[in-house]
């Protein structure tokens, strides 16, 4: 069973280092120490809801995205297989307002430019 702190982690870092973004970036943003979002990326700590509020829009990304590439990561894991319709892309228009390209996460999890 894969812990969720695990998976929450490296869904952000993926949309993080996907943006082409540093730690340093998105931690000044969320507002959160640099320490302290590195170990949430790696997993090391959980997130409260408002500090993976903080760091979703310090990443342009909405929280609602992130939780369901995170649950159907979990589901991939738990031998389920999500919904083909689980395709979750971001929005471009406030990410290309501060010039960071847009992303998808797929139903695995994954993160890709758009």
């Amino acid at each position: 069973m894969p812990l969720l702190r695990r998976e929450i982690g490296d869904v952000l870092r993926s949309a993080r280092q996907q943006q082409g973004r540093t730690l340093r970036e998105v931690s000044g943003a969320a507002r959160v120490s640099l320490g302290y979002l590195s170990e949430v990326e790696r997993g090391q700590k959980e997130a409260s809801s408002e500090l993976l509020s903080s760091i979703c829009d310090a990443l342009a990304v909405p929280m609602s995205t992130v939780l369901r590439a995170v649950s159907d990561r979990v589901a991939a894991a738990e031998g389920l297989a999500p919904p083909a319709s689980a395709v979750a892309t971001v929005p471009a228009a406030p990410v290309a307002d501060l010039g960071i390209p847009p992303v998808v996460i797929t139903r695995d999890g994954l993160v890709s430019a758009a």
